[in-house]
């Protein structure tokens, strides 16, 4: 494991595997896939690669000692903490293995790929847990990863690249941001108004209309979402792209395709095998660690999960990189909110189970106050450490609210 810095830095927070829509951009930009010859590694050869280069990859024993305490001990607060170590590392490893994958497909392939595996743990952990019927915790979990990319992830790069170029405001795509941010409050609003048809108890069949306007909205969500990644990868190619330069850069694949296949199947295998146990124990850590589920959905497992993605994005802002940490934020925002809430909606509707868009009041009101704030602080196309510093405390007061936030449906999970 004797690799420098700068190598392993390429390796756990690459472009491509930060933001899927620019790995996308650049696959049409290169006519579909990488002219490099696949390599040929020997099995321990792509261990080595895909395994001990990654420093990231230190927990994951964690996974395998979090079943062991499952079986052998009672404590499910400790079971809980080790899961979500475990998970932490195998969510970027899979970016990784989609990303390796990408660069063998055609550009529709590719860019589909990358579109949309950018957030494949929080859809394997929702889809596990609508199996087990908690729809609460799949909407909480889903509204978390929207919150923690917006103010935390966002608010982190601000001031950390504020810091390091403290002498001139740091710039980045204002068109994008802006057209971003209009995305965002077409989500809200799909959450929106089925929450206020609700409590104002104007539907037209009680209890069945919400989740009728639900469904109906998240297909048409998805359209909508489809047409975006159609903008983005087709009619406006270069609109997601940063310089020459940073195109420049990009590497070979490291992998083969089919160990990139086999490794993704791998990783997912395993990623969902931890969710599964992960699911069960939340309750159990809400009770042993004596804080509401709703803080444990909303704010823990998104920190946790996301990690990785998260340190990227505060790296590309500390390089002066700004656009790109947006891509990692809003971005993942926007592929959360207009993709995988829809999707479940979807796939819990051909499960059976009842799931909606009405995330109650509370939930549904935080979530339009922070795209607000975050559209606020977007339009003038610039960033310091002052905005990341607001953002930040945004999301303390947004954690410290969880915390004490009583979930109406908490008894229903």
């Amino acid at each position: 494991m004797d690799f420098d810095d700068e190598a392993e830095h390429k390796r756990l927070y690459r472009v491509e595997t930060s933001s899927p829509q620019r790995k996308a951009v650049f696959l049409l930009e290169q006519g579909g896939s990488l002219s490099a010859k696949a390599p040929k590694n020997s099995v321990i050869q792509s261990f080595k690669i895909v395994i001990l280069s990654n420093k990231l990859n230190l927990l994951l024993p964690f996974g395998p000692i979090a079943i062991l305490v499952h079986y052998l001990t009672d404590s499910k607060g400790c079971f809980f903490l080790l899961s979500l170590l475990g998970i932490t590392p195998l969510a970027e490893r899979l970016g990784y293995a989609t990303e390796q994958l990408a660069c063998y497909t055609g550009l529709t392939v590719g860019g589909l790929l990358n579109a949309t595996f950018g957030n494949v743990t929080e859809l394997i952990i929702s889809i596990i847990a609508l199996k087990n019927g908690m729809i609460r915790v799949v909407q909480l979990t889903l509204l978390g990863s929207i919150l923690s990319n917006m103010l935390l992830v966002l608010g982190c790069s601000f001031f950390c690249g504020g810091i390091v170029f403290s002498k001139k405001p740091q710039v980045f795509d204002k068109g994008n941001a802006v057209l971003n941010s209009g995305m965002l409050l077409i989500a809200v609003m799909s959450l929106l108004f089925p929450a206020l048809l609700h409590y104002t108890h104007s539907e037209v069949h009680a209890g069945s209309s919400d989740l009728a306007i639900s469904r109906s909205t998240s297909c048409i969500m998805l359209v909508a979402y489809a047409a975006y990644l159609f903008f983005q990868l087709k009619s406006q190619p270069s609109f997601l792209t940063e310089s020459q330069e940073t195109s420049d850069d990009d590497e070979v694949p490291e992998i083969s395709k089919w160990e990139a296949i086999i490794w993704l199947l791998i990783f997912t295998a395993w990623v969902s095998l931890l969710s599964c146990y992960l699911v069960d124990a939340i309750e159990g850590a809400s009770v042993s660690w004596k804080i509401p589920i709703s803080f444990i959905s909303v704010i823990l497992l998104p920190i946790v999960g996301n990690a990785a993605e998260h340190a990227g994005a505060v790296m590309f802002a500390m390089k002066d990189k700004l656009d790109l940490s947006l891509g990692v934020a809003i971005g993942s925002s926007i592929q959360i909110s207009m993709f995988a809430v829809p999707f479940c909606v979807v796939i819990s509707w051909m499960m059976g189970e009842q799931m909606d868009l009405n995330f109650q009041l509370f939930e549904t009101a935080t979530l339009f106050i922070t795209v607000i704030v975050v559209a606020f602080f977007l339009q003038e196309g610039t960033s310091n450490y002052f905005k990341g510093l607001m953002l930040i405390l945004s999301y303390l007061i947004v954690a410290v609210s969880f915390f004490v936030h009583q979930d109406p449906d908490q008894d229903d999970i």
